[in-house]
């Protein structure tokens, strides 16, 4: 009897799961054994994209109060003035250029979206890449080929443990993106194949962010400090120093302690024939990605059916849970509170137009007639609805009622951004930062990115005086 009490229970016991692949090691030997000649034309385009949107950005938000707090703080403790920052004329050490040129290309929320996972693909690689080429010579080609490899690892590997993880409540863009800076700055540095894979298990120590910073500057220091944790990890296991040889996929690795979902398969079927950086998409509104919809189906109502803020009796949303989980602060009081308030998204378009970063000021959070509409917007979490889309219905103070369902919002994949339209809000946010001349001249030079012999020129060119 005892013996079949014994082979009960062990019967009970759930299957062992499988032994997962060495996935940083075939992860790292993929890093290593790109090339810009192995890039299909499509992903070095959407490189090229990816680049110019978060050169923009970057330069937008340079002069941001958070990046005016985190240039003070850091100033007396830089290392020698190695790398510069866009729009500025302060130079710091790499690693804390990489850092502020991080905060700064998120602050306004409007840097890239990988949409299968919600991670801001650029910030984290560019940022930390730009400031090493800075250092050490990198051409256009090999330049592309790290961002590009940096953005397939962090997206890769958020794709593996999304959406459990997010849902735990990191911030992915900050806990990938470290994985992320690390390749690419490895790859530039010449790293060996173990070298490569103590660099990624440097990058998977060092997960930063929490979703409770959102409506914060705490927000933009994730990705910023995942650029500069990514560098950091790099330049250690150029030297030697080491790490376990599984930090992404053992027992009591980054994914199985950070999330409760690992599919390996994500990080590495179809490398080199499979690009999640292709899939970048590119942001018309300065804000949370999950508002976009509402935005969209606002300014359409407002300019095709010539609705007046001040008819409109309420604004009803059909909408996904994730909406009101990220974006439901109902009465937001600085701008940075006002990207995470679906509330003031739809009120601020209505009486506005827009959505950009002006939309999400201060003064725009504040202003009393959009403070006065986003008391009528009615968000309702609706099953059927996905996160990409909206179901609008606008009742004006007569009765009438104007319909939108939003299925793709512009900048979708489905709906992307078109160069034009890249340009115009590079010219946009460069506005006021730059002179228009130098502006352009630094857009040029991040659509001939490939062409360039030192990919350090575009920040020489784009810093204040230049």
């Amino acid at each position: 009897p005892a013996l079949q009490v014994g082979q009960a229970a062990e019967a009970s016991k759930p299957a062992a799961k499988a032994a997962p692949p060495p996935v940083t090691k075939i992860l790292a030997q993929w890093i290593l054994g790109s090339s810009y000649d192995t890039l299909p034309e499509p992903v070095r385009r959407e490189g090229v994209r990816s680049f110019l949107n978060w050169v923009g950005v970057a330069i937008g938000g340079s002069h941001h109060e958070t990046v005016d707090v985190a240039v003070s703080a850091l100033q007396p403790f830089s290392g020698p003035p190695q790398a510069g920052l866009f729009g500025r004329t302060e130079r710091f050490d790499i690693m804390n250029a990489a850092f502020l040129n991080g905060v700064a290309s998120h602050i306004f929320d409007f840097d890239d979206t990988h949409l299968k996972t919600i991670i801001h693909p650029a910030g984290p690689v560019a940022s930390a890449i730009l400031a090493y080429a800075e250092m050490k010579p990198v051409s256009g080609k090999d330049f592309l080929d790290a961002l590009v490899v940096g953005i397939e690892t962090e997206c890769r590997i958020g794709n593996a443990v999304y959406p459990n993880h997010y849902d735990a409540g990191w911030h992915i863009t900050g806990t990938a993106g470290v994985f992320g800076s690390a390749a690419a700055a490895g790859k530039l540095m010449g790293l060996t194949e173990q070298q490569m894979v103590y660099a990624l298990g440097l990058a998977a120590s060092q997960p930063v962010g929490l979703r409770e910073s959102f409506g914060s500057m705490n927000k933009s220091f994730n990705p910023g400090r995942a650029a500069s944790n990514g560098l950091f990890a790099a330049i250690l296991a150029a030297k030697g120093y080491t790490s376990s040889d599984g930090m992404i996929e053992a027992k009591r690795g980054w994914a199985n302690t950070i999330s409760t979902k690992q599919d390996w398969s994500e990080i590495t079927d179809g490398l080199g024939t499979r690009y999640e950086a292709q899939l970048n998409t590119y942001k018309p509104f300065a804000c949370g990605i999950v508002m976009h919809p509402t935005i969209d189906a606002a300014i359409q109502i407002r300019n095709e059916d010539h609705v007046r803020p001040e008819d409109i009796k309420r604004v009803d949303l059909k909408v996904h849970p994730l909406v009101l989980e990220l974006t439901g602060k109902t009465a937001p009081k600085t701008g940075l509170e006002g990207k995470f308030s679906i509330y003031h998204a739809a009120a601020v378009a209505f009486v506005e137009g827009a959505g950009g970063e002006k939309q999400f000021s201060d003064r725009a959070v504040n202003d009393p007639r959009v403070v006065a509409l986003r008391q009528k917007v009615m968000p309702v979490v609706t099953p059927g609805i996905d996160a990409a889309q909206v179901d609008m219905t606008v009742t004006l103070n007569d009765g009438r009622t104007f319909h939108r369902h939003i299925e793709h919002a512009i900048g979708s994949v489905e709906k992307p951004m078109s160069d034009a339209q890249l340009e115009a809000k590079f010219t946009d946010l460069a506005a006021g930062v730059l002179p228009d001349a130098q502006a352009k001249r630094v857009m040029q030079l991040c659509w001939s990115l490939p062409e360039l012999k030192d990919a350090g020129d575009v920040m020489r060119a784009g810093v204040q005086g230049a």
